[in-house]
């Protein structure tokens, strides 16, 4: 029962979900391009100063922010893979949620959700 209502929430909020797919793409984007310019501006500050307390701080806070990037881009996967190893979660109705987040740009989507709503007309 409870299965049915998510479900339905995919298919309905497939929209939706493909937007926030648009977003999780240009955060893994954004994120490793801003970690390179923020590391270069830092590494730029430190050596100009030439102070070599400041090279080994800047390498420690650029080493931070490569790993938060790292985090952050696997993040939707993570989540994804989590739901896979739930046995309910292996339906075909949650393909539309997955092909929303992970492929937006694609028809993937468009198309899950169609087979998703011609399935539960069928019922």
């Amino acid at each position: 029962m409870l299965l049915e209502g998510i479900s339905d929430f995919c298919n309905s909020a497939s929209g939706l979900l493909q937007y926030l797919g648009y977003a999780i793409f240009i955060f893994k984007v954004a994120i490793p391009i801003v970690i390179i310019v923020f590391g270069m501006m830092d590494f730029g500050k430190a050596v100009v100063a030439e102070k070599d307390e400041e090279i080994k701080k800047n390498a420690i806070k650029l080493g931070r922010r490569a790993i938060a990037g790292v985090i952050i881009f696997f993040i939707p996967s993570i989540i994804i893979w989590l739901f896979k190893t739930v046995p309910a979660y292996k339906s075909e109705d949650f393909t539309v949620c997955e092909a929303c987040l992970l492929r937006p740009s694609t028809d993937d989507c468009k198309e899950a959700a169609k087979e998703a709503k011609n399935k539960t007309a069928e019922y």
